[in-house]
C-alpha cells in the first residue's frame, strides 16, 4: 500500500514518435499481415530508437526529428553490443518505418535511405542426414496423450516441412487424413495445402484417437489440433522443446530445432529430386530466390560425400594410409 506522502509519476504521455509507431505497426499487422513475431520485434527495435533519441535530444519527440547523423550514432551504438545479423534487422525496420511516414507524407525527408546494412555472413541452415531426422522423428515412444502428440508434432514438421508457428496454429479441421493433405495458413495470410505422407497420417491418427484426454471443460482452443497438458493450444516454445529433447534423445544433438526439421525436409526432397518449383510451394516461399539456398545445402552435403568417399578427394596427410603398402 502506498503510504500518504509518497508521489507517484504520471505516465508518460505518447509523443508524435510513439503514435506513428503504433499506427504504423497497426498497418503492419492488420493491413501487410506481417506475423506476430514481425511485428513484436520492429515494436522493440523502434523502441530503443526512441529511447535514443530522447537521451541525446531531451524534448517532445517527432519522427521528423530524426536524421541520419542520430541513426548513424544510434547504430554504431549497437555494432558495439549487437550481432551484425541484429544490427541488420533493426535498420529494416527503421527504413520500413519511414518508408512508411514518407508515402503517407508524414515526413518530407526519409532519413533511413542512406543507410548502409551490414555485411552478414549468411550461415547454411542446420540439416539433418537422413538417419540423424529418422532417428529424431522416432525418437519418442508410449502411446501416453503427450507421447503420440510429441510424435505428430515431429512427423509433421518433417514430413511437410511447415513452420512451427503454422503447426501451432492448426485446427483439426485443418486436416483431411484421408486425401493426405493439411491447410496451412502461412505468412501474409495466405492459405495453402500440404501434402501428408504416410508415418505423418499414421502418426496424427494415433494422436487424434486420444485427443480428447487433454481437452478440459475451461480450455480457450477446443478446435486447435495440438494441445498442451493443459488443454491449450500449444505455444512456439512447447513445439521448440519438443524438437530439442527429440534432437537430444535421437541424435545426441542440441542443435536441432523445428526449423531445422523444415531445412531438412526441403534437402532431402532436393537430394531426392524434387524440382525447385514443388519445394517452393510445399514451404510457402513467396520467392524462388528462398528457396535456391537449398541447392547450396545440397551441394555441401555432396562435397562431404565427395571427402568422405573418393580416393582422389583424401587429405594429404592420410594418402599414404589410403594407397596401402606398396
Amino acid at each position: 500500500m502506498r503510504s500518504p506522502g509518497a508521489s507517484v509519476a504520471p505516465p508518460e504521455t505518447p509523443t508524435a514518435f510513439d503514435r506513428a509507431v503504433d499506427a504504423f505497426l497497426d498497418v503492419l499487422a492488420f493491413e501487410r499481415h506481417a506475423s506476430e513475431n514481425t511485428v513484436t520485434a520492429y515494436r522493440k527495435d523502434l523502441a530503443q530508437l526512441s529511447a535514443f533519441a530522447r537521451e541525446k535530444r531531451p524534448g517532445p519527440l517527432d519522427p521528423a526529428g530524426v536524421d541520419v547523423l542520430l541513426l548513424r550514432g544510434w547504430l554504431g551504438k549497437l555494432a558495439r553490443t549487437h550481432e551484425p545479423s541484429s544490427v541488420a534487422r533493426k535498420i529494416s525496420a527503421v527504413r520500413a518505418f519511414y518508408r512508411y511516414l514518407k508515402k503517407t507524407d508524414q515526413v518530407r525527408i526519409d532519413p533511413a535511405a542512406a543507410l548502409a546494412l551490414p555485411r552478414v555472413q549468411r550461415k547454411l541452415p542446420t540439416v539433418l542426414n537422413v538417419d540423424a531426422a529418422r532417428e529424431v522423428v522416432t525418437s519418442v515412444e508410449g502411446d501416453e496423450p503427450m507421447d503420440r502428440r510429441n510424435r505428430a508434432i515431429l512427423e509433421l514438421l518433417y514430413g511437410s516441412g511447415i513452420r512451427v508457428s503454422e503447426l501451432t496454429h492448426l485446427d483439426v479441421a485443418d486436416l483431411d487424413l484421408p486425401a493426405r493433405e493439411a491447410r496451412v495458413l502461412g505468412k501474409g495470410k495466405k492459405q495453402r495445402v500440404v501434402p501428408l505422407g504416410g508415418p505423418t497420417v499414421e502418426a496424427l491418427s494415433a494422436y487424434l484417437a486420444v485427443r480428447s484426454h487433454l481437452l478440459t471443460p475451461a480450455s480457450s482452443a477446443p478446435n486447435a489440433l495440438f494441445l498442451s497438458a493443459r488443454g491449450e493450444r500449444i505455444r512456439r516454445t512447447d513445439a521448440y522443446g519438443v524438437v530439442r529433447r527429440a534432437g537430444a534423445l535421437g541424435a545426441g544433438r542440441s542443435d536441432v530445432h523445428p526449423h531445422a526439421l523444415r531445412h531438412t525436409c526441403a534437402t532431402h526432397m532436393l537430394e531426392g529430386g524434387a524440382s525447385l518449383r514443388s519445394i517452393q510451394e510445399l514451404l510457402g516461399h513467396e520467392s524462388l530466390a528462398t528457396t535456391q539456398r537449398y541447392t547450396h545445402v545440397s551441394m555441401e552435403h555432396v562435397l562431404a560425400q565427395y571427402d568422405l568417399a573418393h580416393p582422389l578427394a583424401t587429405h594429404p596427410k592420410h594418402a599414404r594410409a589410403a594407397r596401402g603398402p606398396r
